[in-house]
């Protein structure tokens, strides 16, 4: 990934909705995996914070088996403006998120599994993650592009 498109404020950004594809390699085993849905970043309150309520649904297909499967996540401002204190649905810190420059690179340690996260902007439409993941049990490459469900549909920060 050569380019990448800075963004002033993350949460602004990402709000509406995203159509997404992941690819999950397990890179021990060579099992590979595929989950398609969409995301959902919805207004939030939280502690008197205002943030985006992540939800994302959809197929998660691994060794030819498909499952609905979906996930929460808080993102709610961070430190510095423009910035992410991303969380679990029920209030654990998961990473830090800022796009102000087009990418972010983020860990979370998580027992004895390490994963490293990474985030780029690619323009006003289109943004990817790559998380790592490793330790004792798990060697893992996840691979997610989101495109936004109506391009040019929201307010956009790049």
């Amino acid at each position: 990934m050569g380019e990448f498109r800075p963004v002033p404020d993350a949460l602004l950004y990402l709000a509406g909705s995203w159509l997404l594809e992941r690819s999950v390699r397990d890179l021990a085993s060579t099992d590979e995996g595929t989950f398609t849905g969409t995301t959902t970043f919805s207004s939030l309150q939280s502690g008197g914070r205002v943030g985006l309520l992540h939800h994302e649904s959809g197929t998660f297909v691994w060794q030819g088996v498909a499952r609905p499967a979906e996930r929460t996540l808080r993102f709610l401002p961070g430190t510095a403006p423009g910035t992410v204190d991303v969380r679990f649905a029920d209030g654990r810190p998961f990473h830090d998120l800022d796009l102000t420059s087009g990418r972010w690179v983020t860990g979370h340690p998580c027992a004895a599994d390490l994963y490293r996260g990474e985030f780029t902007v690619l323009d006003a439409d289109h943004w990817r993650t790559v998380w790592r993941v490793t330790g004792p049990a798990k060697d893992l490459v996840l691979i997610t592009d989101c495109t936004r469900d109506q391009p040019g549909g929201q307010p956009r920060a790049v």
